[in-house]
């Protein structure tokens, strides 16, 4: 894909989630970063993405290029599949859209347009019963010869998660420098009863503590793309801010989470982040959150990992030592 012609659109299906991410790292890498814009299928059209890629002129790199990424594109139904194949009769020139689902496609239309104009990428990971065949072949990537030994302690170790197996793939890659890696290395290096980080990002900006989530950010960018961690944010963010203007009424956890249709346990975390953020912090945090929004869909040259970095240091640091730094 690095020095192939690029085509007019890519499709990417499966289950390994870490090869997604290198994959649209490499078609991100043939384009500047004004020249790349994301949107979610969940709040994006077909026509949407359609028009963004038409915006070609207006908005594309210096190179006149641009990369147009829609992450799960499973929630899309027949009409914007149907303005897909409209737009790839005659696509823009220099123009590429990447699709991304997050889980299994309701047909094969989108799989045969794909096709039939660009290229279909599908990466599965094998099942359990196959994993250490897959974290041999990792580690094989990475220069790093690894005995059966190995690969079944790593797994036994980290579980059948491969966004968790992977970030472990890297840690072990690192120490070995190009050596081999038997049993015994995975036992030391590896952390047993790795969970999955889910909650690590949105608790240690609910906890203020800047050093964790930045931490958190480092490992979940591993898993997702910058875009997708900035819109859950804040997504968590709106919802510990509806949970304080409750929680002044009075309401307590179960009627916060009847109000906001919330489960009891995400509303208590809601709860708990509130406390610690006034509501002013909070509408700031809001807003920091949109800019950011813009600035990783191109409005800014940095890049997108960069720019969520700068937008957690933000919304995270106590609102008179952000206001003297600036």
């Amino acid at each position: 894909m690095s020095s192939e012609p690029l085509r007019p659109v890519y499709l990417l299906i499966g289950t390994d989630r870490p090869k997604h991410v290198r994959a649209l790292r490499r078609l991100r890498s043939r384009f500047g970063a004004e020249a790349v814009e994301q949107l979610q299928a969940e709040s994006a059209s077909g026509e949407d993405a359609v028009a963004a890629c038409n915006a070609l002129g207006l908005f594309g790199g210096e190179d006149g290029g641009r990369l147009v990424i829609v992450h799960g594109i499973e929630r899309w139904r027949k009409a914007d599949v149907d303005a897909i194949a409209v737009y790839l009769r005659d696509p823009v020139a220099g123009a590429v859209l990447a699709l991304v689902a997050e889980d299994t496609l309701r047909g094969a239309a989108l799989t045969n347009l794909a096709e039939k104009h660009g290229r279909l990428l599908r990466y599965d990971v094998p099942k359990a019963s196959n994993l250490q065949t897959w974290v041999r072949g990792e580690l094989a990537r990475m220069g790093i010869t690894a005995d059966a030994e190995a690969a079944r302690a790593l797994v036994e170790l980290v579980g059948d998660d491969t966004v968790a197996l992977a970030s472990e793939l890297e840690k072990l890659a690192a120490w070995a420098e190009g050596e081999p890696v038997g049993r015994s290395e995975v036992e030391q290096l590896v952390a047993p009863g790795r969970e999955a980080a889910a909650w690590a990002l949105t608790d240690a900006w609910g906890a203020r503590d800047l050093a964790g989530l930045l931490a958190a950010c480092e490992l979940a960018l591993e898993k997702k793309e910058p875009f997708l961690l900035a819109v859950g944010l804040a997504s968590h963010v709106a919802r510990v801010r509806a949970a304080q203007v409750l929680a002044v009424e009075g309401l307590g956890s179960r009627e916060v989470a009847a109000r906001l249709g919330m489960k009891d346990f995400p509303a208590r975390k809601a709860l708990q982040h509130a406390e610690r953020y006034s509501r002013e912090e909070l509408d700031a945090a809001l807003v920091r959150l949109a800019e950011l929004d813009a600035a990783i869909k191109g409005a800014s040259r940095l890049s997108g990992e960069l720019e969520l970095v700068r937008a957690l240091i933000d919304v995270t640091r106590p609102e008179q030592v952000s206001a003297a730094a600036y």
